[in-house]
């Protein structure tokens, strides 16, 4: 290749700034091979997150803008995928075979977390990514209905718990081991516990991301959950409503206290779109998300509105992205979701498995 044909070809491809790394492909490390011979180019891209959609619409963008260029005469890419496992707190071991944990809480309860919890997890399934659910809110595990689980049960096999799966994602839940309507009494200590033993006792198989719904708030039950399990990154779900914002912030900090990084905000209700007529109206007040992202120095992952499809689909047992894959609110979760992915496979990766295991003997 000569110097004049690679650099106008690495320009055409800086010239593109990808929608969830928010950066050219260049600088995000993704291009593995990038070749050209007699006016025909060949590219290699590996993204570090799931993108079985997307990556036809980078293929057709990229293609568009390469063949823009002078003396090209044929473009050969080929783009796939590989999750990596990320590190997780320092004084803590992350779990073989679930690559990233991925913490999503809210510190208030009512912002609709169990929803997008929901929804995000079947968008990463979508594009293509092994992803299994915690349902960690004891005292109102909803995950069970959201995703019609609601009339089984969880069984074991060989002393472990075998999750129940919907739409691609496995599921644990304590509302998979009790009835629906029997209260859940436990202090804080028996809901730690038994948390971490549906983590640690469950058979999850080989995922490339574990959800963790955690119940609302900032107490002693969410602080001791982030310090024993292996978190990878969190995620904070709020509305733009100051009430909701000062528990959010709370939830961001006691994420950062404990070594787990924030991947973003997700501003949910932003925006309230009448079902009769189709207005739009910001009736819990409006930049809120935008300005606790810019305070802290994270992502805003994207805005989701107060839509009455998303609570009819979730109550059903079809959260929207599995309701309508195709529809506008999918999109959104989707968008969502692999900002979130994306930012994640930029962070620190976990290199444990890579070092060789030193045994000492006595001879």
């Amino acid at each position: 290749m000569s110097e004049v044909s690679k650099r106008e070809i690495e320009e055409a491809l800086e010239g593109y700034c990808d929608p969830y790394l928010q950066a050219h492909l260049i600088e995000a490390g993704a291009i593995k091979q990038l070749a050209e011979e007699e006016g025909k180019v060949s590219l290699r891209i590996e993204l570090g997150f799931p993108a079985k959609h997307y990556a036809e619409q980078l293929r057709q963008t990229l293609e568009h803008r390469l063949q823009a260029v002078s003396g090209v005469k044929a473009v050969n890419i080929e783009i796939g995928s590989v999750i990596k496992a990320h590190a997780v707190q320092s004084t803590l071991q992350r779990m073989s075979h679930i690559k990233n944990i991925i913490a999503i809480g809210s510190g208030k309860g009512g912002v609709g977390k169990s929803t997008v919890s929901a929804n995000v997890a079947l968008a990463l399934a979508q594009e293509g990514a092994r992803v299994g659910m915690l349902d960690a809110d004891i005292y109102g595990p909803s995950q069970p209905r959201m995703l019609g689980l609601d009339q089984q049960k969880l069984g074991s096999r060989d002393n472990k718990i075998e999750p129940l799966e919907s739409h691609g994602v496995k599921l644990v839940s304590i509302g998979l081991m009790v009835d629906e309507e029997t209260p859940t009494i436990w202090r804080g200590p028996m809901v730690t516990g038994a948390l971490t033993q549906m983590l640690n006792d469950t058979d999850w198989g080989e995922l490339d991301y574990l959800i963790i719904d955690l119940p609302p708030g900032t107490g002693d039950t969410q602080l001791t959950l982030v310090q024993k399990i292996p978190v990878s990154a969190a995620i904070i779900v709020t509305t733009p409503q100051d009430i909701a914002l000062l528990d959010a912030r709370k939830g961001l900090q006691m994420f950062r206290k404990v070594d787990v990084p924030v991947l973003g905000v997700i501003e949910n209700m932003s925006t309230h779109i009448c079902s009769e007529c189709g207005h739009e109206e910001h009736i819990f007040g409006i930049g809120g998300g935008v300005k606790m992202a810019t305070d802290y120095d994270v992502e805003l992952l994207g805005s989701l509105p107060l839509d009455i499809r998303i609570r009819e689909q979730a109550d059903a047992g079809l959260p929207s992205v599995a309701a309508d894959p195709e529809g506008e609110l999918a999109q959104k979760y989707r968008d969502i979701s692999l900002h979130a992915a994306a930012l994640l496979s930029q962070k620190k990766k976990d290199y444990s498995a890579a070092f060789p295991k030193i045994v000492i003997e006595n001879n």
